[in-house]
């Protein structure tokens, strides 16, 4: 746990390096709690949005795999266009805990509005909306953590930030899981709105007083009033940065579509009331493996370095694309999309962590966050409308072993072409702090 014995530097008014305590046992726990209640809410519906369109929906209403990923590409668009402006409102903000709790009522009422909604459009403007609030978490929750416990302990907090946030997405599955077997997919929905309860009730447990502003967006006190340039330009001034934001890009456009996908042929194959059930079981599973390894990558990365285990997310994602394909049994596509809990586990306690190395005293670490994912939304956008055409069009095999290729790529550019950011790498930011020259390529 983090507790008041971690030591944030801050500067005074002359300058000089002052050491404040870290966050509070109310202030760490809150943040437990935060991070178990939200992870439900900050992705929406996810998977259950394909389900319920083609069970409860179906063909008879409009809604094919292609409609389907189309209304999941649309959403994601929208979603990522609001990433970076996110990240700069964290950046700028002084109650970042407000911004968090509008964020999760509003991502709870769309979702909530959409057994009322038939046409496509409204379909799609109500999941747009719901991407656009979603896209504050992030950011938010990465901010309100460095802000708590500063740049020393930070890969060790995400680490424990994700490893409750799996748990918590772990619980909410098993619950829907079991319910919806009784009551059907429509349970979905109301769980949101509970744990969105629950959500606002952690980020009131955390005191505002205690999150450092000038330490949340990355920068020393001394620095704190220059001016922070638009996320665009910040990514495209450091080419370590660029080739991270196009690694994120290729490992969202292979990992984004592959558990809808695979909840539409369980749908198929198991009917609608057991692919809703079994979806669950799969998210539960992987969230459960998704939590030792969060918690491994906290405690090992500054030891390991970042690329290594990058890497290993990324080989594990190519050989979940070609596993799918070998068999339509549950009880395969189940143990298959275990695998999921290992790079996307990865994956969320790295991410922040990589670009906190990236821009680490440069005071763009949220703006920069949002732009990386930006490019991160935008292969997920695009990985939902390819995995549905090419369903249509040559089956989920194929489907299936175009996003195993393309996550293959994706390893190919990390190991060849980024470098090391931690320990075992460079010290210096990427991204040139206030003021200087812009480092070249």
């Amino acid at each position: 746990m983090v507790t008041g014995d971690v030591q944030r530097v801050g500067r005074d008014g002359a300058g000089a390096e002052t050491a404040h305590p870290g966050p509070s046992r109310r202030a760490a726990l809150g943040l437990d709690a935060l991070n178990f209640f939200l992870a439900d809410v900050r992705d929406g519906l996810g998977p259950y949005l394909a389900i319920y369109l083609l069970a409860v929906r179906g063909p008879e209403q409009g809604w094919t795999e292609a409609t389907v990923g189309f209304v999941m590409t649309i959403a994601g668009l929208t979603g990522l266009l609001a990433q970076t402006p996110a990240g700069a409102l964290i950046d700028s903000s002084r109650n970042k805990p407000a911004i968090v709790i509008a964020g999760a009522l509003a991502v709870t009422l769309t979702c909530l509005s959409l057994p009322f909604l038939s046409n496509f459009y409204l379909v799609a403007g109500s999941q747009s909306l719901a991407a656009m609030a979603g896209a504050i978490f992030p950011p938010a929750l990465s901010g309100i953590t460095l802000g708590l416990v500063g740049p020393k302990a930070f890969a060790r907090r995400i680490g424990r930030n994700e490893a409750f946030n799996h748990l918590g997405n772990a619980v909410s599955a098993a619950i829907a899981a079991g319910t919806a077997v009784i009551f059907g997919p429509i349970v979905v929905f109301w769980l949101m709105a509970v744990l969105a309860v629950l959500s606002i009730g952690a980020m009131l447990a955390v005191p505002r007083r205690e999150i450092d502003d000038t330490l949340a967006r990355g920068l020393s006190h001394d620095a704190a009033h220059h001016e922070q340039p638009s996320g665009l330009k910040m990514l495209l001034s450091s080419r370590p940065l660029l080739i991270f934001a196009l690694t994120c890009f290729l490992f969202h456009l292979s990992n984004a579509a592959m558990l809808p996908t695979t909840g539409q042929l369980l749908t198929y194959v198991v009917g609608k009331d057991q692919a809703t059930s079994l979806i669950a079981l799969c998210i539960v599973a992987a969230q459960c493996v998704m939590v030792p390894m969060a918690i491994m990558v906290g405690a090992k990365t500054d030891a390991w370095g970042r690329k290594p285990i990058f890497l290993v997310a990324f080989a594990v994602l190519a050989l979940r694309g070609a596993l799918y394909p070998l068999s339509n049994d549950p009880f395969w596509l189940f143990a298959v999309q275990c695998l999921d809990g290992v790079g996307a586990g990865i994956f969320g306690a790295l991410f922040p962590v990589v670009v906190a190395d990236l821009t680490r005293g440069t005071g763009r670490f949220n703006v920069s966050q949002g732009a990386v994912a930006t490019a991160q939304g935008l292969g997920a956008a695009f990985s939902a409308s390819i995995a549905g055409v090419i369903i249509v069009s040559a089956g989920y095999s194929a489907a299936f072993l175009t996003l195993s290729a393309i996550g293959a790529a994706g390893f190919l550019l990390y190991l060849f072409a980024m470098p090391e950011t931690g320990a075992a790498g460079t010290k210096e930011p990427a991204v040139p702090p206030p003021g200087s020259a812009t480092v070249s390529p």
